[in-house]
């Protein structure tokens, strides 16, 4: 990753790595939770984020940054199609997964999620069925990305 590294050097942050979102219980079935607080929402997400990073073999979270946007919450989706629609960032485009919770009871026949391929460490992601792509395949792929940052 020190190509997005060298971007983000000196407080630049050019280039993000991943663009996610942090959406009110109900969100996906149109009950938007007007009663809760963003800030908790936002921080339980946040955390589940720093866990999947501090539960990787090959990743450390001092080794990240994070910067947030608070909108209301119709704006939300919008907004995060928006900045991955606008810096194209290889945890969203190239090794999907980060983002994944665990699929739960029944729903571990699919397939492991490229991060987790690349990032093994995840207890839940371990019960998953093999990804075919290899990791040496990921990190061809991230090759060519990283020539056209």
């Amino acid at each position: 990753y020190e190509p997005i590294s060298k971007l983000n050097r000196n407080n630049q942050f050019k280039c993000p790595i991943y663009v996610g979102k942090a959406v009110p219980a109900g969100a996906r079935k149109g009950g938007f939770g007007l009663d809760l607080a963003a800030g908790a929402v936002l921080y339980k997400r946040l955390r589940e984020h720093a866990e999947s990073i501090e539960q990787c073999e090959n990743l450390s979270s001092h080794d990240f940054f994070c910067r947030y946007l608070v909108v209301d919450d119709i704006w939300i989706p919008l907004g995060e199609s928006l900045l991955i629609e606008m810096f194209s960032p290889i945890w969203n485009k190239v090794v999907d997964g980060f983002g994944n919770h665990d699929p739960g009871k029944g729903r571990h026949n699919q397939r492991r999620p490229l991060w987790d391929v690349l990032h093994p460490g995840r207890p839940w992601a371990n019960r998953l069925q093999e990804h075919p792509t290899s990791v040496e395949e990921i990190i061809q792929n991230l090759k060519v990305c990283f020539e056209e940052i």
